[in-house]
């Protein structure tokens, strides 16, 4: 199976890990999407500096990335039109790995993108949601355009949405998602098979 949800969320994770240091305000109802993405990104930033074990890095992040992302929204998204026919107890315990897969996402290439810097632009509506531009400054790379949309549907700022040259996280997910489950028999359990073989291969965080 494919694993461009690595390749497309540390190109996101990466705009987050250049975001402006030292932004540690509390959230806030009144919280614009920029200030939401700034605030993400400091968070972010705190823990690949800090001077703990690759593990320990992982299993910070956990939390930070449950708030800040609605990995439950882009995890149904990805599923597509399986989603409607998995059981209850597929879907349970494909969420359950999807948040797992996320955070060993993130944190699998975080050591590869230190010296980074960023230059936030504009943010415009997109729906009910909000598009927040960055451009990525990587040491001896091309610069990258990203995009983050955000969402506050559930009450509070969450990503819903990366996309970075081109491309959309949760569209690319789906489309191999889907592939994947075709190629093998229209069955759900086949995606969870390969999500917890990928999952023992990289270590699960563990929740708070």
């Amino acid at each position: 199976m494919k694993t461009s949800v690595s390749r497309r969320l540390v190109l996101g994770t990466v705009t987050a890990l250049a975001l402006t240091f030292g932004l540690n305000q509390s959230a806030s109802a009144a919280e614009t999407a920029s200030d939401f993405v700034r605030r993400l990104g400091g968070q972010l930033v705190t823990i690949v500096n800090s001077d703990a074990s690759a593990d320990q890095k992982r299993e910070k992040l956990f939390p930070v990335l449950e708030e800040g992302v609605d990995i439950d929204s882009i995890g149904q998204y990805c599923l597509g039109r399986y989603w409607r026919t998995a059981t209850p107890e597929q879907k349970a315990q494909y969420l359950k790995l999807f948040h797992q897969i996320i955070v060993n996402a993130v944190s699998e290439k975080l050591g590869d993108y230190r010296g980074v810097s960023f230059t936030i632009g504009g943010t415009t509506q997109d729906g009910p949601d909000q598009v927040v531009d960055a451009v990525l400054h990587r040491p001896q790379q091309p610069d990258a355009n990203t995009q983050w949309l955000i969402s506050t549907a559930s009450g509070s700022p969450k990503v819903v949405d990366l996309k970075g040259e081109g491309a959309s996280l949760r569209l690319t997910q789906r489309g191999d998602y889907s592939s994947y489950i075709q190629r093998n028999g229209g069955k759900v359990d086949a995606l969870i098979t390969a999500l917890q073989h990928q999952i023992d291969r990289h270590g699960a965080p563990k929740s708070e």
